[in-house]
């Protein structure tokens, strides 16, 4: 996402500097100088899901659980996506989680990989039973 960075940069640098009389720490000002009002964002995010034809049930929150999932499923520190979302507790983090079946697969045959010292480029498939000495997975985990 490099672009979004560079769009962010010139937005800052270009356009922020024209809302004179801003609150100095609100991103994106109001017309009037104020901060953007919860209720505003979501009745904008209304109007844009009705005309995209999205069901009602979709939400700014939506996308925020989706922000959570798709970082711990690309393998990004808990820590880290705790500390973005703001949450005191990991537990509260672990809530907005909802890891597909995919990444639940790839995370648990990369950990049996480790665990059971697999090269990187050997799959589960290729021995990796009689590696473990005689452990097996159920037939589920090993379908993928």
């Amino acid at each position: 996402m490099p672009w979004a960075v560079e769009a962010l940069a010139e937005y800052l640098a270009e356009v922020r500097p024209l809302f004179e009389g801003a609150e100095p720490a609100a991103l994106w000002p109001t017309e009037r100088g104020g901060r953007i009002s919860t209720r505003s964002v979501d009745d904008r995010f209304a109007l844009y899901r009705a005309a995209a034809g999205l069901p009602t049930e979709l939400s700014v929150h939506c996308l925020r659980h989706s922000y959570v999932s798709h970082l711990i499923e690309d393998g990004v520190d808990p820590l880290f996506v705790q500390q973005q979302v703001g949450h005191s507790w990991a537990s509260t983090t672990a809530i907005y989680t909802t890891v597909g079946a995919d990444a639940k697969n790839q995370m648990l045959r990369s950990a049996l990989a480790r665990a059971f010292n697999l090269d990187s480029t050997e799959g589960l498939d290729d021995g990796w039973a009689e590696k473990a000495d005689g452990l097996s997975l159920a037939p589920a985990a090993v379908d993928g």
